[in-house]
């Protein structure tokens, strides 16, 4: 089965989906999609010749939406709520192929109620499921130092420590329960916006949705679990959108495949050492200048792709993947 196009009805093509399927290829068997959100990888995959994919996901909203045209392609597809650091549990098959997209869904941010979007008013949620911590508690519970370190931390928010000092002033006024009452809050800590600039709660509110959804914690948990799901021959296909997340996939391939050596170059080479990984693509895969201009969201996506050896799976370090930890973590 060769490599097909998806159907020019889809009502949502992901980023860097021709990258991706062209690094695949051939696509066969059983892939498993651990963020389904909009269905796009899931119906490129299968008009691209998988026999059936599983879709994951941990937002069961997902799914009803998906409910006019999922039946389309029958026992070929099939639906699992779960999150995707347990993705080997979602199937008792070895599975030819997984593809991570670690962006967050349009239709998540464009749904007030959900309370992503610092553009439009909503419950102060943040949370891909209803369990959970959500933002409002961190942000009317966390101290200011928890506060400072989720802003730096998953946000790069260099403005972290005034921003957290404020937050906590003005909740012991009132607690925040508005995603804009908020944002409100951000803008009086920084610089008024420039022509071209991003909004200045964008690192803020990105921040406390990782802390929310653990996002960090599922990348690293879904990275070995794929490990574990994979079989010999089978490929990881993973889309970051932000320099952590493409750091931590970059530093678990080089891991598992021997790329960044053994810590003593002295000792034998045991079975554990073995590669797990071959990796495909030597460098991070870009959007090119055709899919920029349809889709100007895609600038920041970087894809790669590795293909599962025939080593058993096994424990990895996780503070090798540069992945960032809150000190006291709650």
């Amino acid at each position: 089965m060769g490599q097909g196009e998806p159907s020019v009805d889809q009502p949502h093509v992901p980023v860097l989906l021709r990258p991706l399927l062209k690094a695949v290829a051939p696509v066969r068997g059983v892939w498993l999609d651990g963020t389904f959100g909009a269905g796009g990888y899931t119906r490129g995959l299968l008009e691209a010749g998988a026999d059936k994919v599983i879709g994951l996901d941990r937002d069961p909203m997902v799914f009803v939406m998906a409910r006019d045209w999922s039946g389309d392609y029958g026992s070929r597809l099939e639906l699992v709520q779960g999150v995707f650091s347990r993705l080997d549990e979602a199937t008792s098959e070895p599975l030819d192929g997984i593809v991570l997209d670690l962006g967050v869904s349009s239709m998540q941010l464009d749904l007030a109620e959900r309370g992503f979007s610092f553009m439009k008013d909503g419950p102060l949620d943040m949370r891909m499921s209803s369990d959970g911590m959500s933002a409002a508690d961190i942000v009317n519970t966390a101290s200011e130092a928890e506060l400072a370190d989720i802003l730096f931390l998953f946000g790069e928010e260099r403005a972290s420590r005034r921003i957290a000092r404020a937050i906590v002033k003005q909740r012991e006024a009132q607690p925040f329960e508005r995603t804009l009452q908020l944002a409100q809050v951000i803008e009086g800590c920084l610089p008024r916006q420039k022509p071209g600039q991003s909004h200045p709660a964008t690192r803020s509110f990105q921040a406390l949705r990782i802390a929310v959804n653990d996002e960090y914690g599922e990348l690293a948990g879904g990275l070995q679990a794929a490990e574990r799901a994979l079989k010999p021959g089978g490929m990881l296909a993973v889309v970051t959108f932000h320099s952590v997340e493409d750091r931590m996939v970059k530093r678990f391939l080089q891991l598992r495949s021997g790329g960044m050596g053994r810590a003593n170059r002295y000792a034998p080479e045991t079975e554990q050492d073995a590669p797990r990984f071959e990796v495909v693509t030597r460098k991070a895969v870009g959007p090119d200048d055709d899919e920029l201009a349809q889709n100007p969201r895609a600038r920041s996506a970087r894809l790669r792709v590795a293909r599962r050896t025939d080593a058993p799976a096994g424990p990895v370090d996780e503070g090798a993947l540069g992945m960032p930890k809150l000190r006291g973590k709650r």
